[in-house]
């Protein structure tokens, strides 16, 4: 059973519609779901399937490479030599076997799951599945390549952006993100799992929307006390999870650690050159590959300050579980999460955290302004006065200032905070064109009280809004 990924099936309809050979690489961070989309779209109906094992030598993956074809019915019985020999068989086995074909399509379908952990040193791995691909499957219009691989450095590396043999050669790609809290409330509609919105809200302010987290959940416990549980507990199946999480998506995976790690501690973000001062970090070619590759992972964004040059970019960390982590598992200060809440660290950790699940879905408060079809440039702006987390800067020459609360209640504008809002305003005025409007944006969980002065507000979104 799929939960939502109606874009991702879209892809994988129109790679079975193809008159062409295919090529698709599938990649993501770990945990989030590829080789479950994969498996389920296609009923676990392939070819033929291989996955790589993480930390295994080439002669053991050519092992379980020979068997798994005598698995699927190849009748030859010598053994691989090399990646070169085992593709070399399963072009034999696709040209002269009882091959099983996706019974839609009629295709031959072949998945080749967790790559990057097939490359080991100096196994060659990459040259033969370059070979393979370009001297015989790319010719085959009943062909379909599915490469996956939550090792995100090395996809881009040598698929993505290689300039070498794979140039040009993937035709289709899917990069697998996290559940939005729409897709969150369906899995928990479908798994039992009795949260409100606003619990809902509140897991992904953590777990960040991925699957596998969310499939841990016991429905029987409460939101915290699932916590409690899985990360705070030494025996929690998420206990060491930040921990391995980097070094299963990247190689050398320290410098991009302590760039995560600085950026937890700069709520706003932090700009290049901010970050190339720490001597971990340094500066050059292997800072711009770690920012693009974190950036690709989900793991960060790159903004633009409204009040900087256009060559100017802040990085923000914006994943929530890694937000989490740093901020409450990196020490352990307590050795459970109920003894943080209601802590002033958990209150400054839930505004906080709520602002980064609405920079996430913000494609869902633009349909609540009905501006999804208007171009736009999302920014924050800070000034030595005010700091303003978004601001969405249309074409249609009207500003969205971005007020982002989260309360249990309806938020209440005092007299204190309307002089506040009108300061904000005033200071955005001062550094804009004169002939865009400023429309005051309130996103809050529950919504505002309708007072004396909310009439400062001009459109308000609550936590509804954002599923």
């Amino acid at each position: 059973m799929i939960i939502g990924r109606i874009d991702e099936q879209e892809i994988l309809k129109d790679t079975l519609d193809s008159k062409s050979a295919e090529f698709l690489v599938v990649y993501g961070r770990r945990r989030i779901g590829k080789t479950h989309l994969i498996k389920e779209y296609f009923n676990d109906s392939f070819s033929f399937y291989f996955t790589g094992l993480v930390k295994t030598s080439m002669d053991k993956h050519l092992k379980i490479f020979d068997d798994t074809l005598k698995e699927y019915g190849y009748q030859k019985k010598e053994k691989s030599k090399d990646w070169f020999d085992a593709f070399r068989k399963l072009k034999d086995f696709i040209e002269n076997g009882d091959i099983v074909r996706d019974p839609y399509s009629n295709k031959i379908v072949i998945f080749l799951d967790e790559a990057p952990w097939m490359d080991t040193a100096r196994s060659d791995f990459r040259s033969a599945l370059d070979y393979f691909w370009n001297s015989y499957a790319s010719r085959k219009d009943d062909l379909v390549l599915i490469v996956c691989g939550s090792a995100t450095s090395w996809i881009i590396d040598n698929l993505l952006s290689d300039r070498g043999g794979f140039y040009n050669r993937v035709t289709r790609k899917i990069h697998l993100l996290p559940f939005s809290l729409k897709e969150c409330e369906e899995y928990c509609r479908v798994n039992g799992i009795a949260f409100t919105r606003k619990q809902i809200i509140e897991s992904y302010m953590i777990f960040g929307g991925i699957p596998f987290y969310l499939k841990l959940i016991d429905k029987r416990l409460s939101l915290d006390q699932n916590v409690d549980a899985l990360l705070f507990n030494e025996k929690g199946q998420l206990y060491h999870e930040y921990d391995n999480l980097l070094n299963s998506l990247f190689v050398h995976s320290e410098k991009y650690a302590e760039i995560l790690r600085m950026l937890s501690k700069n709520k706003g973000g932090l700009r290049r050159q901010e970050l190339s001062e720490n001597k971990k970090i340094g500066n050059g070619e292997g800072l711009t590959k770690a920012l693009n590759e974190l950036e690709q992972c989900g793991f960060i964004r790159k903004y633009q300050d409204y009040t900087q040059s256009k060559q100017n970019h802040n990085y923000q960390l914006i994943d929530p579980f890694m937000i989490f982590s740093y901020r409450f598992l990196d020490e352990r200060k307590y050795k459970s999460w109920l003894k943080y809440i209601h802590t002033p660290s958990y209150y400054s950790w839930l505004g906080n955290a709520f602002e980064t699940v609405c920079l996430i879905h913000s494609e869902k408060i633009k349909d609540k302004l009905r501006i999804s079809g208007i171009e736009s440039n999302e920014y924050s702006f800070r000034t030595k006065n005010v700091q303003i987390d978004l601001i969405i800067d249309r074409k249609d020459d009207v500003i969205n200032l971005c007020e982002i609360k989260y309360t249990s209640e309806p938020f209440r504008i005092d007299e204190g905070y309307n002089l506040e809002l009108q300061n904000k305003i005033g200071e955005l005025r001062d550094n804009i064109r004169k002939d865009k409007a400023i429309h005051m944006t309130m996103i809050s969980l529950n919504g505002i009280v309708h007072n004396e002065y909310s009439h400062i507000v001009i459109n308000e979104i609550t936590g509804d809004d954002l599923f």
